[in-house]
């Protein structure tokens, strides 16, 4: 019998190379990685030709780094800088923005002023219109008779000026300082404000009570004249307006009070003021005028030929 001859390494260690049958693999080559670990050998083989010139040269640790208060001076010194360069520029641009601020005022003032002038001249050229076409259309009797037809519809469009006896109610905002109470529902914290809702109200009150004409502060409203905000300003026909506003109505100020007393307008405006302490009081006036409204020229609607429906 021939006995086992164990490897020298004892019966537990794997065969060498010469004794190994052909396409042998090692049971744990899968875990090659975690045996390198284990055994040490978990180097990169460049850490490790890295490794052995710095021990040849001598360095015993790793690689001395930059100090890092230099880098942090560096960053603050810029960050300084700029905040430096920054803040000259503001200063340097302040004057400018402040004069270029006036020069529009400037232009905004001359531009009102040039406007109001165009629009008194244009009262005046219509006022003379009026008078020469009345002269002219008395001198018969079909000629009084479209004057007649023509006053009726230009006091309709609000397009010749109105005056006779009327009421005026005055809206202007609560004076400063004074309890605003809660806020209501759906109106800012500073109610004590004259908005272009409640002036709309106003005037749609005036008109159902039966007012002829109804002017905003001198401005004559018509069939297409629009009262809206932009920004704090409240425009009446694109015009801004500011406090007090007096709403003009021209009628009978008797029936034009009863019939506005009590109205959802009147109930509406009184609790504003009760609540925020705006004004609103009314007055009678015996001598009411409102100009002609600015007349207005239709861009797409034309007359229908033959005059028919």
């Amino acid at each position: 019998m021939i006995a086992r001859q164990d490897t020298p390494g004892g019966p537990d260690e794997p065969p060498r190379e010469r004794d190994r049958p052909p396409g042998w693999r090692r049971p744990d080559a899968s875990m090659s990685l975690l045996a390198d670990l284990f055994a040490g050998r978990h180097l990169d083989p460049g850490y490790a030709e890295a490794a052995a010139r710095r021990a040849a040269s001598g360095a015993t640790g790793p690689a001395r780094r930059r100090p890092r208060g230099a880098g942090v001076l560096l960053v603050l010194t810029l960050t300084g800088a700029l905040a430096a360069v920054a803040g000259l520029e503001v200063r340097r641009g302040e004057p400018v923005a402040a004069e270029r601020h006036s020069e529009l005022v400037d232009q905004i003032h001359a531009r009102t002023a040039e406007t109001d002038a165009l629009q008194r001249r244009l009262v005046r050229l219509r006022s003379d219109t009026e008078r020469r076409r009345a002269a002219a259309l008395a001198r018969s009797a079909e000629g009084r008779r479209v004057r007649r037809d023509v006053g009726a519809a230009g006091a309709a469009a609000a397009a010749v000026p109105a005056s006779g006896e009327g009421l005026v109610v005055t809206l202007d905002d609560a004076p400063r300082g004074a309890p605003a109470g809660h806020a209501a529902p759906g109106r800012r914290a500073d109610g004590g404000r004259v908005y272009d809702q409640d002036l709309q109200v106003l005037v749609n009150g005036l008109w159902a009570a039966g007012a002829r004409a109804v002017g905003v502060n001198g401005e004559r409203l018509g069939p297409t004249t629009a009262i809206r905000a932009a920004g704090e300003a409240i425009l009446v026909d694109y015009r801004p307006l500011g406090g007090p506003y007096e709403v003009t109505a021209l009628g009978d100020p008797g029936r034009l009070r009863e019939a506005f007393a009590g109205s959802p307008a009147d109930r509406r405006l009184a609790a504003l003021r009760d609540r925020f302490g705006i004004r609103y009081d009314t007055r009678r006036s015996d001598a009411v005028r409102l100009p002609a409204a600015v007349a207005t020229r239709p861009r797409y609607a034309v007359p229908r030929e033959g005059g028919g429906r």
